[in-house]
């Protein structure tokens, strides 16, 4: 994002939330049908998990992503500008009692990519310390940006991927709950070729290691889009995690996440590659 982009979303957030909701989803309307990279992306993805699907359904359902995907880049000069009251205000909590698990054990917080992942970090962050990882962006300006942003609340501790998990297992094992994202392609190291959506996904296995490591509670929260703002959602810690082997952790995590975008199938980060990363006999998706 360069210097114009946070420029304008400076400008944007002092616009009432409803009235960003309707640009976003106005412009958002607008993009779907240009060609693109992105668009070829999101297309790939959709026909490759919903085969089912009839074409003008997923036709439609790219267009409700770029809707939700535009809108939630509009809502987020709230995020960095606004104020603790307005961010609570745009983010409502829901079963919060669920967030710590039983009290006593570290927890890691598994958030999936939806469109509201931004919303339901920073927001949790106005409650308690956190610690999280994120990928450096290579925009100067941004990732000043982003680090000033996710920080400006409480006691975060952000740290780049490049730095490894270290860090990750010392913050948990001071009691810092992780808000872990865990559901990208990040290439073969470190990574299982695990079920999602029946396609066999490069998905990193750190999630169980973390948890046996730690002796962390996994509690997922998922963040999703309304049309009066967002809401996160704490659900029970996972019981019996980690398990027998590494391989079923792995895929209770997919089976989890693929549930839930199944319940918000226009909401999930449909533009990345999500299955760029291929077992060495199969052929590229994006091609």
């Amino acid at each position: 994002m360069t210097r114009l982009g946070i420029a304008l979303l400076w400008l944007l957030h002092w616009l009432p939330r409803p009235v960003l909701a309707v640009l976003g989803d106005g412009l958002g309307s607008l993009l779907s049908y240009l060609p693109g990279k992105r668009r070829r992306i999101v297309a790939v993805n959709l026909a490759r998990c919903f085969p089912e699907l009839p074409a003008a359904e997923r036709a439609r359902l790219l267009r409700a992503n770029y809707r939700a995907t535009v809108r939630a880049a509009f809502e987020t000069g709230i995020l960095w500008w606004g104020s603790a009251a307005r961010v609570r205000r745009l983010v409502r909590v829901e079963d919060a009692h669920l967030l710590r698990g039983d009290g006593r054990r570290p927890v890691i917080w598994l958030a999936p990519h939806f469109v509201g992942l931004d919303m339901g970090g920073l927001r949790l962050s106005l409650d308690s310390p956190v610690v999280s990882m994120y990928s450096r962006p290579k925009d100067a300006a941004f990732h000043k940006m982003l680090l000033r942003s996710r920080t400006r609340f409480n006691e975060v501790h952000l740290y780049s991927r490049h730095e490894g998990i270290k860090p990750i297992i010392r913050e948990l094992k001071r009691g810092l709950p992780f808000y872990y994202l865990p559901d990208q392609d990040q290439g073969r190291q470190g990574a299982l070729f695990t079920p999602f959506f029946g396609i066999a996904a490069a998905t990193v296995d750190a999630l169980p290691r973390l948890a046996r490591i730690t002796g962390a509670q996994v509690v997922p929260v998922v963040t999703r889009q309304t049309r009066g703002g967002y809401v996160l959602r704490a659900y029970p810690a996972w019981e019996d995690f980690p398990g027998a082997s590494v391989e079923a952790d792995v895929a209770r995590m997919n089976a989890f996440i693929e549930a839930r975008v199944r319940e918000l199938p226009a909401q999930y980060f449909w533009m990345h590659r999500r299955f760029k990363t291929r077992p060495p006999d199969e052929a590229g998706f994006y091609a």
